[in-house]
């Protein structure tokens, strides 16, 4: 790959929890702009709640673009929380988010542009699939 193709990429991601908190994954899905595959990944995180499941698969997402030299990105995630408080509609009130919403924050600060919005759960199949893959793996 060269460094114009991984320079913008488009990423799906998503969190999954069996109970709350109860073993989760993470999916990822990393496109180039036009849309053809750049990598996935589908791990199992340990126990934890949904909205941590969905933080650990966004900062995952960006630490792998990162590492890709990924410069421009434009992220997606299937929770409306997590885009809200990145995006500082909503405060973070809860203590166990706020180490991983610093961490969010200070890796979109590393990316010469982002944006970060909501889409439908049907719009985040591929990043769901991988998340309830890895959860279901462990339980295996």
């Amino acid at each position: 790959m060269n460094t114009k193709e991984t320079m913008h990429a488009v990423i799906f991601c998503d969190g999954a929890s069996s109970g709350n908190p109860g073993n989760a994954g993470i999916g990822v899905v990393i496109n180039h702009h036009d849309g053809s595959p750049v990598c996935t990944l589908s791990e199992y995180i340990g126990t934890a709640t949904n909205n941590v499941a969905e933080y650990t698969a966004f900062i995952a997402a960006l630490e792998k673009a990162r590492s890709l030299g990924i410069k421009r990105i434009k992220v997606f995630l299937d929770s409306e929380l997590v885009v809200k408080q990145i995006n500082g509609l909503y405060k973070v009130k809860n203590a166990n988010l706020m180490p991983l919403w610093m961490r969010a924050k200070k890796l979109l600060a590393e990316f010469d542009s982002f944006t970060v919005s909501h889409v439908m759960r049907e719009m985040n199949k591929e990043a769901d699939a991988l998340a309830t893959k890895a959860v279901k793996q462990r339980r295996a």
